[in-house]
């Protein structure tokens, strides 16, 4: 058993819904989580920028007594691939964990991903995907305001804004008949209503976010790392730009207000 916590990183807030489903999965874990408010989004940056990013964000979650590192960041996870820059502590991104789900949802073979643009350019889902079933069709495509729209909480399912922007980018992959929607940004899930709608209900849509928190339970159960504590965890927060802004947000991919403390934090350039 260990009681240390988990460090969860991401871009801004959308690694929060990875941090709702630990909550839920894992209540007694203490959960320390990273968004890097002062620089999202990583989707436009270059391969090196979002490495450099993670590197720092790992870094500071080190800082604490973390016992496993979860980039629930679909851009960081889709540059650093099936090789992990960290290798002295259980380690996932969003990406392998999500592609198992879609492989396993999928009845017709054919999978869509949405994401930023460096997470479609990189294929990292499209590579993840076919290492589970080669014979699986993927259809990817970017939509880069999603990010912008989630983290300034335009995510009402009657949002005409955010509903124009989705029907603009889900038509290439609607049209090309997937049963399997990966959200391949862990801000997605906010909007999965709007989503949804526009798919249609015949269409599972898989949570990176969520699938990454599930694989971390996996993960801690077999290595005999899960706490043995009986009371409730707790979540401690760390943003790089306003903590108002953050509590006024969060509430958004949480589903209930922040629950814990929130701090204000600097990372190295």
């Amino acid at each position: 058993m260990n009681n240390d916590a988990i460090g969860v990183f991401d871009s801004g807030m959308g690694g929060l819904t990875a941090v709702k489903e630990l909550n839920r999965l894992l209540p007694n874990e203490n959960i320390i989580y990273l968004g890097d408010t002062a620089r999202v989004p990583y989707g436009s940056r270059s391969r090196e920028t979002v490495m450099r990013y993670a590197r720092q964000d790992a870094e500071f979650l080190r800082k604490h007594k973390i016992k496993m590192i979860i980039a629930a960041c679909g851009t960081v996870s889709s540059v650093v691939g099936t090789k992990p820059f960290i290798e002295d502590m259980p380690f996932t991104g969003v990406i392998l964990p999500a592609a198992q789900a879609a492989c396993a949802a999928t009845k017709n073979g054919r999978i869509g991903v949405i994401g930023t643009p460096a997470t479609i350019r990189s294929g990292s889902y499209a590579k993840a995907i076919k290492s589970v079933n080669p014979h699986v069709s993927v259809i990817g495509n970017s939509c880069p305001l999603f990010v912008h729209l989630v983290e300034n909480g335009y995510t009402d399912r009657g949002n005409k804004i955010t509903r124009l922007a989705a029907e603009e980018y889900l038509e290439p992959i609607k049209a090309e008949n997937v049963d399997t929607l990966i959200l391949g940004c862990t801000h997605y899930p906010v909007i999965k209503d709007i989503i949804s709608d526009v798919m249609g209900e015949k269409v599972t849509l898989i949570s990176s976010g969520m699938e990454a928190a599930k694989y971390a339970h996996s993960c801690l159960f077999e290595r005999d790392l899960l706490s043995d504590r009986t009371e409730m965890g707790k979540n401690i927060f760390y943003v790089s730009d306003s903590t108002e802004l953050f509590k006024e947000n969060a509430e958004n991919f949480l589903g209930h207000p922040v629950e814990g403390e929130v701090f204000s934090c600097s990372l190295g350039e």
